[in-house]
């Protein structure tokens, strides 16, 4: 039986696991074949509210190690995660790697698999933002470049991986693993109690938004302008802002003014499903709510200057405001009227998870 040594350390990588650890599984129980996962969970997030609450009600595979590698800057942290990584490498053996995403747990799982000549598996590849100040442009191009098969999730990113040279039998367009995610626990999940108590009887009233980007976060110009439009729409419509805690920490810093928005503490993706749903519009600075926001219909500003998720802006379903306050407004405005389009299966039929387990199982074989 193929073992695979999966590598995760931040929420996103916990939902987009969640539905590849489940097609493991559902390999297990049919003549395809099986394959033995072990999940290693690096600790990048590592307070409960991000990080175990996840994995309890998405029923991922408890972690066979948990490194417990948590905060620091980006080359102390990546450093720790890579010699850790080595170290559970050699003593698992696996016959494959595979990182999600483009996070410091994704960088050192590569790194770590290339430097012991196992193979690499990278979901979610081929995403450019071509800003190479962000530091998930470096982890993202660095896998791809190691990587030994690559998931693409879009028909973007197999042309942005052709254009480095990335060609051939290493690329497969698989779709999506957050469709398949959002389709199948949209279906089953239920919110919590303060949830549905906030949102419920604002259902279709009110915005919601997330900020936690460095690029934002670290400036203090930029956060002030987004939280100073936030509570000028406060004022007239609710705005809910689960806060992640690199946020809370920077308007603490920056003594920015929150007047009129409604701050709560992170929330499970359970209950940022039923937000989604419930909610009026999307404003956000995070790659996975942008095609979130798609897959449940929802118009999105996207507070950044760029995005990897290009195809939404060009099928007008998403609009790249940055945080210039008039940007904003304006995308507001549009909101308001109504003028956005959602075409239907950018990012596949909700079997992506199947179709990169299949593939995997076949190449282990």
């Amino acid at each position: 039986m193929p073992k695979i040594l999966t590598v995760v350390g931040a929420r996103p990588q916990f939902i987009k696991a969640a539905v590849v650890s489940r097609a493991f599984r559902h390999l297990g129980t049919t003549r395809a074949g099986s394959i033995d996962e072990l999940i290693v969970h690096t600790g990048q997030h590592y307070d409960d509210a991000m990080s175990s609450v996840f994995f309890r009600e998405m029923g991922i595979p408890e972690p066979a190690f948990n490194l417990g590698v948590g905060g620091g800057g980006h080359g102390a942290m990546t450093g720790r995660m890579l010699a850790a990584l080595e170290t559970t490498i050699l003593e698992v053996r696996p016959d494959a790697v595979l990182v999600y995403g483009d996070t410091n747990s994704t960088l050192a799982g590569a790194l770590a698999a290339a430097k012991l000549h196992v193979p690499l598996a990278h979901v979610e590849a081929g995403l450019r933002s071509f800003n190479r100040r962000m530091p998930e442009e470096i982890n993202r191009i660095v896998a791809d470049q190691l990587a030994d098969w690559l998931y693409c999730p879009t028909d973007t990113a197999v042309r942005n991986l052709a254009a480095e040279g990335i060609t051939g039998g290493r690329v497969e367009r698989s779709g999506d693993v957050m469709c398949d995610a959002a389709l199948h626990y949209a279906r089953v999940s239920q919110p919590s109690e303060r949830i549905a108590l906030l949102a419920g009887p604002a259902r279709g009233r009110f915005h919601l938004a997330t900020v936690h980007r460095a690029e934002n976060t670290d400036d203090a110009a930029r956060l002030r302008d987004i939280f100073g439009t936030l509570s000028d729409l406060a004022q007239t419509e609710m705005v809910i802002v689960p806060v992640h805690p690199r946020t809370a920490k920077a308007l603490a810093q920056a003594h920015v003014d929150t007047g009129g928005v409604t701050l709560i503490e992170p929330v499970g993706y359970f209950d940022m499903l039923h937000l989604l749903q419930g909610c009026k519009a999307v404003l956000t600075d995070s790659g996975g709510l942008q095609k979130e926001a798609y897959f449940f219909g929802k118009p999105c500003l996207t507070l950044r200057d760029e995005t990897e998720w290009t195809e939404l802006v060009e099928a007008g379903c998403n609009i790249l405001v940055g945080t210039d306050p008039e940007r904003i407004r304006d995308g507001l405005a549009r909101i308001e009227s109504g003028s956005f389009a959602f075409p239907p299966a950018l990012y596949g039929d909700g079997n992506s998870g199947i179709a990169i387990a299949r593939h995997l199982l076949d190449r282990l074989q």
